[in-house]
């Protein structure tokens, strides 16, 4: 590690402002920003926590029924708070990492990082989330733009994500056993209109919706209306975890397995 400052706002308005400076960078619960700068592959001046910030924790539901979840809302308040309104997403946030990770870990850093492995960015474009930042309010169908990439601008803050809630959902994850990542995860939302089908861990260019099993789901929401659909290898992450045509192959397998429990 190297000598760097720390702002701890307790508003928005404060964290935005801070950001402003240069250099500086947002630190949600840490869990992967801390690692990174362990291994100085970035050297922000100036880290601008956004734990204390009140106005972006928690776990509510609007008047559309939405469940709104707090930016800066650990995964185990996620888990906790969201499991009486959309059990599927709290069951995710419950077997997000370990203990440790899963009580400093925040919903809104998870989906800014974007990494291509993570549980929540399925959640949200299954679910048809929005996500709302101190600026605007953006579409997961928008929000999404490839590995570890995402809409923030430079200084744009996540202060809550709006759920949808499905008439039927589940999420199954063919975990790595020591990260605990997801070699592939599927998010299964069955909705009145339809079936979204939110993929992650599989692809180069990181969560992605399977419209060939979301249209065959919204004809017949079974196990066996996917049961003749295959995904490519082309494309598909390839590492000594398993290769490309592998991640494909479980795709398929935990859709499956996804709808059986949803």
């Amino acid at each position: 590690m190297y000598s760097f400052d720390m702002v701890r706002p307790t508003s928005v308005a404060d964290a935005v402002k801070a950001l402003g400076k240069d250099e500086a960078q947002p630190l949600g619960g840490g869990q992967t920003l801390i690692p990174t700068l362990k291994q100085r592959l970035a050297s922000p001046s100036v880290l601008v926590s956004l734990g204390g910030i009140a106005e972006i924790r928690g776990v509510c539901k609007d008047d559309a029924g939405r469940v709104c979840i707090g930016g800066a809302t650990t995964h185990a308040t996620v888990a906790r708070e969201a499991a009486a309104h959309y059990p599927a997403l709290a069951s995710l946030a419950a077997n997000i990492g370990d203990p440790a990770v899963r009580n400093r870990g925040t919903i809104g850093g998870s989906l800014a990082n974007n990494d291509p492995s993570a549980c929540y960015p399925s959640a949200a474009l299954a679910s048809g989330a929005t996500i709302v930042t101190n600026a605007r309010e953006i579409a997961a169908d928008d929000y999404f733009q490839g590995m570890f990439a995402t809409a923030l601008n430079e200084g744009e803050i996540i202060t809550e994500v709006k759920f949808p809630v499905p008439e039927k959902a589940a999420y199954m994850k063919f975990e790595q056993p020591a990260s605990r990542f997801a070699l592939v995860g599927v998010f299964v939302a069955k909705y009145a209109d339809g079936v979204r089908v939110a993929v992650t861990g599989a692809s180069e260019g990181g969560v992605f919706r399977w419209s060939e099993a979301e249209a065959a789901l919204s004809s017949n929401f079974s196990a066996d209306a996917v049961s003749g659909l295959s995904l490519s290898g082309d494309g598909m992450i390839s590492d000594l975890h398993g290769s490309g045509a592998y991640r494909a192959h479980l795709v398929g397998v935990m859709t499956k397995r996804a709808v059986a429990a949803a």
